[in-house]
């Protein structure tokens, strides 16, 4: 030590630049000081230092505000050898250790008195103490790297082939930024790389063309780097094209003779970083240097976390835990990673500690007044049992003491490191700050593995949602939503899952659907969930917690366990109380309520729960509040689909004869198949019709309107309804159709032409029935005898809806016991595959093969006819009729 304050003496360096400033005695004032040296040091351009200088103010400082517990002086001296930083502070009577029998013994380096002076003598060229009547200052030197003069930084020679590549012409754009983030400069090789003209670009902000990254460990962007007096990296640039390039940057932040700012940014193609890429520093001596300079040469991240680190960010937060508890002799640890808004902390590791503290729990960063109430301040309880409380996830767990420390990145809380002991006063000032030197250590490497977490998170997050909307897109049954909702959640998000829903505002939340990943729980979950009251509902979005069926199972499996205690051993239920604790169980974990919100409406609830000890991830919560957006649009698109189809259904069966069809005097058979073209339509533009006219006669009717869908729907009610009318007014079959096609004329541009067969059956006393049709330019109905000869029962004439002045005629046809009078519409005669169409000639050979079969079996052998004729369903709307009149019984 004397040789050292010899030296400093003989020599006095010529000082060329001093800056100073006073830090107060909180713990935010280590991470300022840093700041201080680190943005003064970049400022002389001097980085090759920056990183000792930094590292060995931080410890120096940490002593002054923490142990010392005043105020901290710190002053950067640069002279023409070297930068001297000193530390002072006003607590002269506390000494620092100094060497024992000529050598560097400052301790163990686990002891945290004399580690700033252990590093001290590791990295600086000079250093020492000084006294006096009110201060006590530790000084430190760093000499400058040994250069030719005029170098600042120099490499060694190197081959060609480990030159770095580059084009043959390099260009490097020069952009200038005002204070105000707006680009006043722009030159020819920034227009070459990017496609921009100054004029297009100088007035408008730099930010318009940045893609700035988020870089692991850090949340600078764009406009926070363009502020900083010095910043390199890498990021991207929309050229003019579109297309984003990514450029290797290094920015300096400059003054004009007026004063005010301006950053000049340097960028080149990101593969020719090496361009503008400030060297490396110097790798550590090897281990003989360092035992000469005094200090080991080991990364402090390395040493503390063990080589070789974890690569997941789980196993490094375990890693971390164990070491923390070991270096402490606590015994527990854990160890918390701040959510996006640094409002919450969620436990991520943990040792020593009850499940229920395991995995995920959060706990408030601000848990009450003061420094130690929050998990920004380095913070140690001695008795938390004079606090309860005051640290949340301790309560109940045997622990007395605890220290605790922020994971801080760029002065942005990441986290938070604690390790408590069961005996009381086990912790002080030391131990805090030993627990925060390896805080500052590992905070960076937590950080940038949790970025990569949270990437392969995010990405598997925008598949899950990708895969839902899928899913939901693809039905409209309000039923299939309900149980997809479920089913995407159980179990990739949540252990189970209830969904409520809301049939208006007047209305009560209804238990919908219930889902848990153990079949053998859904009827107990269903059952217990029926008999609470459901979840509130509250429009705004997040997820709530809710207690209802936690307290509530809870209770239940209580008073099964009282009544089977007091029923005895003999007359106790063979189930037991089984059943219940095993509900209990499975809802005894954290519970929260999405709510469903479609079109500014709840419609529902989507309830969420975890077994006992449970909790969630806020990144599957987030993801689950994403999927319930999607839900209730899906969910609520049902529910509309679901409405419509229900008045269309109800429309539509208006068009249809009401059901069953009446029954014929002689007993004369009928049977009538309906097929309707297109998804959802009961009724098209076929249609048929059986009624009594008077009570001797029943008409009937077949016929096919123009067209599909809603539009012939429409004739079809005007046809049929107007039929019944006119006969039942006594009307005979032409009259009824000329006064039909008036109506349909008469409906102008709504209208369409029409086929029609109609037809009045009059039973005889014979057994026989007489038959009075006119055919209105639709396919012919065919008679089947007895003795399987086919005819046809009509001649055709014009159709309806055509011709103004329609002349029709009544044909006359007597059915004898045992014929079979067929009709049907064109889709069954048209029913087509490729070039092949059925047509009359084969449904005459499909009716040749109905003979002695009832009305019944001729209408469904027909119909298995078409629709075996080809592969695809049938497009056009069908309609098959068909009437038989018995045979007579023998007396």
């Amino acid at each position: 030590m004397g040789e050292q304050f010899a030296e400093t003496h003989m020599r006095r360096p010529v000082i060329t630049a001093r800056a100073a400033a006073t830090f107060e005695p909180v713990g935010r004032s280590v991470a300022a000081a840093r700041t201080f040296v680190r943005d003064t040091l970049q400022g002389w351009g001097l980085t090759d230092i920056v990183d000792d200088a930094v590292v060995l103010t931080s410890e120096l400082v940490t002593n002054a505000v923490v142990h010392a517990g005043t105020t901290a002086d710190v002053v950067c001296i640069r002279a023409d050898t070297g930068v001297r930083v000193e530390v002072a502070d006003r607590y002269p009577e506390r000494e620092v250790p100094l060497q024992s029998n000529g050598g560097h013994h400052f301790g163990s380096p686990d002891r945290e008195g004399g580690r700033g002076l252990l590093l001290c003598a590791a990295l600086a060229a000079r250093w020492g103490v000084e006294y006096t009547a009110t201060h006590k200052q530790v000084w430190f030197q760093l000499d400058f790297p040994e250069r030719p003069a005029g170098t600042r930084a120099a490499g060694p020679a190197l081959p060609s082939s480990a030159l770095p590549l580059a084009d043959s012409r390099v260009r490097v754009a020069v952009v200038q930024v005002d204070s105000d983030g707006v680009v006043s400069a722009w030159n020819d090789d920034a227009q070459e790389l990017f496609g921009y003209s100054p004029e297009q670009i100088v007035g408008k902000p730099l930010t318009d063309l940045a893609a700035w990254p988020h870089t692991p460990g850090t949340s600078t962007g764009v406009a926070e780097a363009l502020q900083l007096s010095r910043w390199e990296g890498s990021y991207g640039i929309r050229g003019a094209d579109g297309r984003v390039s990514p450029v290797y940057a290094s920015h300096l932040r400059i003054r004009d003779a007026d004063g005010d700012p301006s950053t000049v940014c340097l960028l080149v193609r990101d593969r020719e970083r090496a361009v503008l890429q400030s060297p490396m520093r110097a790798a550590a001596a090897d281990t003989s240097d360092s035992s000469e300079r005094g200090g080991p040469s080991s990364d402090a991240f390395e040493v503390f976390i063990g080589s070789p680190a974890p690569d997941d960010l789980d196993g490094l937060l375990q890693r971390t835990v164990e070491r923390a508890r070991d270096m402490l002799d606590g015994d527990a640890a854990y160890l918390l990673l701040a959510t996006d808004d640094e409002t919450e902390l969620e436990v991520r590791a943990s040792t020593g500690l009850p499940s229920a503290r395991q995995r995920f729990a959060r706990v408030p960063v601000e848990t009450g007044t003061g420094r130690y109430g929050s998990a920004r301040m380095p913070a140690v309880h001695e008795d938390l049992s004079a606090v309860p409380g005051a640290v949340p996830l301790l309560i109940n767990t045997g622990m007395r003491s605890v220290v605790t420390v922020p994971l801080k990145v760029e002065g942005r809380l990441t986290g938070s490191l604690g390790v408590a002991a069961e005996a009381p006063s086990r912790y002080s000032n030391e131990e805090a700050l030993r627990l925060q030197f390896a805080a500052d250590r590992i905070a960076l490497a937590v950080e940038r593995a949790r970025l990569t977490e949270l990437e392969k998170l995010r990405r598997g997050s925008l598949s899950f949602l990708v895969e839902a909307s899928d899913l939901l897109a693809g039905t409209l049954d309000r039923d299939q939503t309900l149980a997809l909702m479920a089913q995407m959640t159980v179990p990739t998000l949540a252990s189970w899952c209830a969904v409520y829903t809301v049939a208006d505002q007047a209305s009560d939340p209804e238990l919908s659907y219930v889902l848990h990943e153990d079949e053998d729980r859904i009827d107990g979950l269903k059952a217990l969930l029926t008999k609470i009251d459901p979840p509130e509902q509250v429009p705004t979005g997040g997820a709530r917690g809710w207690t209802g069926p936690y307290e509530a199972a809870h209770a239940a499996a209580l008073r099964t366990s009282l009544r089977s205690l007091s029923l005895g051993d003999s007359a106790r239920p063979s189930s037991g109380p089984g059943a219940s604790l095993a509900t209990a169980s499975a809802v005894g974990g954290e519970t929260v309520v999405l709510p469903l919100v479609a079109r500014n409406r709840v419609i529902g609830m989507l309830t969420l729960g975890k077994p006992t000890d449970e909790h969630f991830r806020q990144e599957n919560l987030e993801l689950a509040e994403d999927l319930s957006r999607r839900a209730a649009l899906a969910l609520d698109n049902a529910r509309l689909y679901s409405e419509r189809t229900a008045i269309s259904q109800s429309l539509q069966r208006s068009l249809l004869p009401p059901e069953p069809l009446p029954e014929i005097t002689g007993g004369v058979e009928v049977e009538v198949i309906y097929r309707a073209a297109g998804e959802g339509n009961e009724v098209g533009g076929d249609f048929y019709d059986l009624f009594p006219i008077n009570d001797s006669a029943y008409g009937f009717a077949i016929g096919d309107v123009c067209g599909t869908g809603p539009e012939a729907a429409a004739v079809t009610g005007l046809a049929r309804h107007a039929l019944r009318l006119l006969a039942r007014e006594g009307f005979g079959g032409p009259a009824v159709l000329e006064r039909l096609n008036a109506a349909i004329l008469d409906e102008g541009a709504r209208s369409r032409f029409l086929t029609l067969l109609y037809g009045e059956l009059w039973p005889q006393q014979d057994g026989s029935a007489v038959l009075k049709v006119v055919c209105a330019g639709h396919p012919l109905p065919l008679r089947l005898r007895q003795n399987g000869s086919i005819e046809a029962a009509a001649e055709p004439q014009p159709l309806l809806g055509v011709m103004d002045d329609l002349e029709l005629y009544e044909q006359t046809v007597t059915l004898d016991p045992g014929d079979v009078l067929l009709c049907v519409t064109d889709g069954v005669t048209e029913r087509r595959e490729g070039t092949r169409m059925l047509g009359d000639d084969g449904l005459v050979d499909v009716l040749t093969t109905c003979t002695g079969l009832n009305a019944g079996a001729v209408a469904a052998r027909v119909l298995r006819a078409v629709e075996r004729f080809a592969a695809e369903p049938p497009s056009d709307d069908m309609a098959i009729l068909a009437m038989r009149v018995p045979e007579r019984q023998d007396a």
